[in-house]
C-alpha cells in the first residue's frame, strides 16, 4: 500500500473521534514511518525480532500541569510492521484503528498494563 493510502487509514481513525476526545489531541502529531527508527528501538529495549505497531512520545495528559511549557507529543504509527501481518485490507484497517487509538489511550494517561486490564490488547 502507499504511503498516502496507508495516510487514509490513519485518518479515518482520526476523524471519527468524538471531538469531547479530539480536542485534547490538537497539539500531538501523528506521524506515519516505515518502521521504528535504531534510535526508538533502542530507547525502548526492543530485541531484533520484536516490532511494534506505533509509539506514543510525550507528557500524558495526564502528568501535565498549569502553566507547564510542554513539547507537543507525538504519536508514530509505523506502516512496515502492520502491513506484513496484517495482509488483508479489513484486517490492516481493523489493527490501524486499534494501534492509533492504544496511542491514543497513553496520551490520556492509560498504561499498557491498564489496557491489559480493560481487555484492550
Amino acid at each position: 500500500m502507499k504511503k498516502p493510502e496507508f495516510a487514509d487509514l490513519v485518518a479515518e481513525v482520526l476523524e471519527s473521534l468524538p471531538p469531547a476526545f479530539a480536542r485534547y489531541l490538537e497539539t500531538v502529531e501523528v506521524l506515519i514511518a516505515p518502521r521504528p527508527s535504531r534510535e526508538q528501538r533502542r530507547a525502548l529495549g526492543l530485541r531484533p525480532w520484536q516490532t511494534i505497531y506505533g509509539l506514543y512520545e510525550g507528557i500524558p495528559i495526564t502528568e501535565q500541569h498549569s502553566g507547564d511549557i510542554v513539547s507537543p507529543a507525538t504519536i508514530t504509527i509505523f506502516q512496515e510492521p502492520l502491513e506484513r501481518d496484517f495482509r488483508t485490507t479489513t484486517a490492516l484497517r481493523e489493527q490501524v484503528r486499534r494501534t492509533v487509538l492504544h496511542e491514543i489511550a497513553h496520551h490520556f494517561g492509560i498504561s499498557d498494563e491498564r489496557l491489559r486490564d480493560l481487555n484492550a490488547y
